[in-house]
């Protein structure tokens, strides 16, 4: 019997993020969300490393392998358009809901209940995978703003500002242990790693 669930989802590269902002790069969802996965997966290792915890780190990466998938039916709303107001924040929600509840509908019957535990992740994996996604929004600030794109320069202090509410020691260990790498040149980067200065 066909399904139509991968080839739905592949259209995730079809979605570009950031569309009220010159991008000097574009960055589509796809590449977002393996980012995301790499970074979720990061800070439950540091969850887990670092703090004791019990996050499953390959479990923070699907779940935010999968976290932005409803975006190929309601494509990528604007922040300051998405968190404007309560009702507008509401309504989104409503409708992320709606658009995951379809993506389920072509999932063959017997992956459903893997499923449900990826759409809805415990509250540690949920917690870490928001925190990762903000912290892929500060990467493409930063590297924007490497480019000399002044446009993200706002949007840059407010991810941050962002990253910090959010009161994620994970967080903070990833932004003061990995993010510092993400304004380097490539050479600067291998040197550092190199002991060189």
């Amino acid at each position: 019997m066909q399904n139509h669930f991968y080839s739905v989802i592949s259209r995730m590269k079809n979605i570009n993020r950031w569309g009220l902002m010159r991008n000097t790069r574009s960055e589509n969802l796809s590449e977002h969300s393996l980012e995301v996965a790499q970074i979720a997966h990061a800070l439950a290792l540091i969850s887990r490393k670092r703090f004791g915890g019990k996050a499953d780190p390959n479990a923070a990466a699907v779940a935010a392998m999968y976290h932005d998938t409803p975006e190929i039916i309601t494509g990528d709303m604007p922040t300051p358009v998405k968190y404007s107001n309560s009702q507008i924040i509401t309504a989104y929600k409503q409708i992320e809901k709606a658009a995951e509840q379809r993506l389920m509908e072509l999932l063959p019957e017997d992956f459903k209940e893997e499923f449900e535990a990826i759409y809805s992740p415990d509250p540690e994996i949920a917690r870490l995978v928001k925190a990762a996604d903000k912290l892929s929004a500060l990467i493409k600030c930063t590297e924007e703003l490497n480019m000399g794109n002044r446009e993200f320069a706002a949007a840059y202090d407010s991810v941050l500002a962002a990253v910090k509410a959010l009161h994620c020691p994970e967080a903070d260990v990833f932004l003061a242990e990995f993010m510092p790498g993400f304004s380097l040149t490539l050479d600067e980067q291998n040197n550092r790693s190199e002991g060189k200065t």
